[in-house]
């Protein structure tokens, strides 16, 4: 009775459309051959990138877009890590754009990181090619002005004559039909980039909802809404710009008509797609996105939702000894990829170091967190896909969505703090149908707290991992000289960070100093 008592308070909590979902666990895989409608050029394109047939997320969603759905409504998605919910949006966006062939920017693609975007605009370069469609990013990988060259198209001008330069900016035109960016770059595309407009913006997609929506990141939502809401006033409305720009305002203009279901507000509409694994309930937060009709889609009963295929396991440490067991397990695999994940970039950057200075050739560490710059990042990820690097140790930098071909095991050095941060960290194994394991290293006054994380992520199972005392202790008689390396190194760079605070610190005084000296002379 209290149970029951307690899922209707759960129930109501929530906002109405999401009470009664489609549960996409009822749908079947697809073979290409078999599904409804799909261009012959992106079936072979699919093929090409080793695609036989879609996963039930895939089928659900193409069967909301291009089947009987007709995309009249948007579409929520919150499905399990590695079930493919970048290609379940990315082929109906391009199989619908390749049959209107104008060139101009019709779909934006928001992530909130940039490995995260470029993984994902590497999806879209796959198959919106062979269609005749451009795909570009801003994701601040290179300078804006290179990102400006590839997104626009300039007029071209003759020699000896003279131009207004309020005519020449009517003629820039996009050169991407698809755009994939973060939030930061977009919004400096959107209030400095001559010719970057929304005006024929058609679908719009958040992945990563729920990141993006609990940060605000310049204010990128509601900017991208207003730009591409259509007034009720005459036949070519245009709304009111509020953006600033450095080349004048930008101005949206979109044709009205009315259609099925839509009581009169103007059409075309930007249809909207939000995807995550973890998707918020928080009314508040999905008010935001202002959706049209929302369709619910999800796996399961449970909001949190691990891979099928992935098995959990524990380790109860000694403590103080976690490296140690760490080690022995990576010790037992050889040459399987391992992603370890810590709580702070700090100890990322830490257990990397003491990894590599246990000495162990068949361990080669690598670390990935905020505290690199992204060059780095991104060239340490590039190796581990590759497989010059085994084991990369990392911050929850790389939870979110990322995909790594061939990581048969992740680890928990630290226990996540959320159910939330367990499944994005899980889900970088066992995906797109493969099978993984998750360990988790638990100190023991951790064993309760995890249990009852356990339960939040609908986990029945997670047996406890043996390893046999006589593999730790040969580990044991390396970890101190090890341990001993990193406190040097630790000490070494105390009194280099010291300086450099130290010099920050003046720096910012120095500049209160003078602004308190403004401020009195005013």
């Amino acid at each position: 009775m209290g149970r029951d008592k307690e899922d209707k308070t759960e129930i109501d909590s929530v906002v109405p459309w999401m009470r009664a979902p489609v549960d996409v666990s009822n749908v079947e895989n697809c073979a290409l051959e078999t599904l409804p409608c799909l261009n012959p050029k992106l079936k072979k394109a699919l093929e090409n990138m080793g695609i036989s047939s879609l996963f039930p997320v895939q089928v659900a969603v193409w069967h909301e877009t291009i089947g009987p759905g007709g995309f009249e409504r948007d579409i929520c998605v919150n499905s399990p890590t590695g079930s493919g919910k970048t290609l379940s949006y990315a082929l109906p966006i391009v199989q619908i754009l390749a049959s209107r062939p104008v060139r101009c920017l019709r779909a934006l693609v928001v992530l909130p990181t940039r490995d995260l975007a470029l993984q994902v605009k590497d999806v879209f370069d796959a198959i919106a090619p062979t269609v005749g469609l451009s795909v570009g990013s801003a994701v601040g990988q290179s300078s804006i002005a290179g990102e400006i060259s590839q997104l626009i198209k300039t007029p071209k001008l003759d020699a000896g004559i003279c131009y207004d330069p309020e005519d020449l900016s009517q003629n820039f035109e996009s050169a991407v039909d698809i755009l994939v960016a973060t939030p930061g770059r977009l919004m400096d595309h959107i209030n400095n980039t001559k010719g970057f407009t929304l005006e024929h913006l058609r679908y719009l997609v958040v992945d990563e909802t729920d990141r993006l929506l609990r940060e605000a990141y310049q204010s990128w939502l509601p900017t991208v809404l207003q730009l591409t809401q259509t007034s009720d006033d005459g036949l070519f409305p245009s709304c009111t710009p509020f953006v600033p720009s450095a080349f004048g305002s930008l101005r949206t203009v979109r044709r009205q008509s009315v259609e099925r279901g839509f009581k009169g507000k103007p059409y075309p509409r930007l249809v909207k797609m939000v995807l995550s694994a973890t998707l918020t309930q928080d009314p508040s937060k999905l008010i935001q996105l202002d959706l049209h009709h929302p369709l619910f889609m999800t796996t399961g009963g449970s909001r949190y939702r691990l891979p099928e295929k992935l098995e959990c396991l524990r380790l109860i440490c000694e403590t103080g000894m976690k490296p140690v067991y760490l080690v022995a397990l990576l010790k037992s695999w050889e040459g399987e990829k391992c992603i370890i994940f810590t709580s702070s970039v700090e100890t990322t950057r830490r257990l990397c170091k003491l990894l590599n200075f246990f000495g162990d050739p068949k361990i080669k560490a690598k670390e990935y967190s905020g505290g690199l710059n992204q060059s780095v990042r991104s060239k340490e990820l590039k190796a581990f896909r590759k497989g010059d690097i085994q084991v990369l140790v990392a911050s929850d930098a790389l939870t979110r969505g990322m995909d790594v071909k061939g990581v048969t095991n992740v680890i928990n050095y630290d226990m996540p703090p959320f159910a939330k941060t367990f499944i994005h960290r899980a889900g970088r194994t066992a995906r797109a149908g493969q099978a993984g394991r998750c360990f988790t290293l638990l100190s023991n006054h951790e064993v309760r707290r995890f249990s009852k994380l356990l339960k939040k992520v609908g986990s029945d199972s997670c047996p406890i991992y043996p390893i046999p005392p006589t593999s730790l202790d040969s580990i044991r008689a390396t970890y101190t000289p090890a341990l001993e390396k990193l406190k040097e190194l630790v000490e070494s760079e105390a009194p280099k960070k010291g300086r450099q605070a130290f010099r920050h610190n003046s720096r910012t005084g120095s500049s209160q100093t003078k602004l308190n000296k403004r401020r009195s002379e005013a």
